[in-house]
């Protein structure tokens, strides 16, 4: 795969599933190795897919969201599509990465919002699950790559299993909190607002997409979050504009007006209300821009079987 050249970059690069024959599906599995460069990739990018990455060898850390972790085998990492993530002086990088489209998962709603809570943070231990997560990537490998009749459902029903594992990992508040009505609807608010622009909309029209009112979304959220939908939108929008005052060159006026705020001068009073500090001031803590070359898509090479 070719990689243009930038020497500056106006946008994060985002990555897309694209899936090599013999495979017809919106999902890969391998190893860092198989996968490719990109699995390991060192600047910020973002994709339109989820990731399950299980690193069982390697230093360095993973960087979700502009936070930091320092990678200490065995790690669970997942990231969400529209997360801004890379890693940063990794060296030795082992374990298995798993990559699908949300069209992919066995019991969507459910799933999504279990994936966004594993999402929440850039990685945590596996703790007593991290046996039966080897294996069972082990086993989802082997069946990608057999092409076994069946595969495609096994693989489908595997990695709800995987999901379900992973989610073991966390806390009892965290597990409860994905089985109720109001967070799975708060999980497909969030993920709408997480879209391109999801920003600049009214509650009102997310609420008419998501076929409640607008005082029953209020509700539901609250229920889930503790905020309300107007908070969650003005969260987004101000780790959108984080990502964008991280990840790119653009200025402050272009950040702000990216973000739905039409008033620069607005946006810095809001950015200051929101961090504490002002969207220079942000940029330069942060430690600048990054200059990478972006790339279209994330895949495996067919030579790489």
């Amino acid at each position: 795969m070719d990689e243009p050249r930038n020497t500056r970059r106006f946008d994060i690069p985002l990555h897309r599933l694209d899936v090599p024959l013999p495979h017809l599906l919106p999902f890969a599995i391998g190893t860092f190795d198989t996968i490719g460069a990109l699995s390991r990739a060192n600047f910020p990018h973002r994709h339109t897919f989820f990731e399950i990455v299980y690193v069982t060898g390697g230093h360095g850390a993973h960087v979700l969201d502009s936070v930091h972790r320092t990678l200490d085998p065995p790690q669970l990492c997942v990231i969400s599509p529209g997360q801004v993530h890379h890693w940063q002086n990794a060296e030795g990088l082992a374990g298995h990465v798993v990559l699908f489209n949300e069209d992919f998962l066995l019991s969507r709603a459910q799933d999504v919002a279990a994936l966004r809570t594993l999402s929440a943070g850039p990685g945590h231990a596996p703790g007593n699950q991290s046996g039966p997560i080897e294996a069972l990537l082990a086993d989802m490998e082997d069946e990608y790559r057999a092409l076994r009749p069946g595969y495609h459902q096994l693989l489908r029903a595997s990695l709800r299993i995987l999901i379900v594992r992973a989610l073991r990992t966390c806390s009892t508040g965290e597990r409860s909190a994905v089985r109720s009505r109001a967070t799975e609807v708060t999980a497909d608010f969030t993920r709408l607002v997480g879209l391109p622009g999801g920003t600049r909309r009214s509650v009102e029209s997310y609420a008419q997409e998501l076929g409640v009112s607008p005082g029953h979304l209020q509700t539901l959220v609250r229920q889930a979050t503790g905020l309300t939908p107007g908070g969650l939108i003005r969260r987004q929008r101000t780790l959108e504009a984080k990502r964008l005052l991280v990840g790119t060159e653009l200025t402050v006026r272009q950040v702000s007006a990216l973000v739905g705020v039409e008033d620069p001068a607005y946006f810095c009073r809001f950015f200051r209300r929101e961090t504490g500090m002002s969207p220079g001031e942000f940029r330069a803590d942060a430690g600048g821009n990054h200059h990478d070359p972006r790339v279209e898509s994330i895949a495996a090479r067919p030579d790489s079987t």
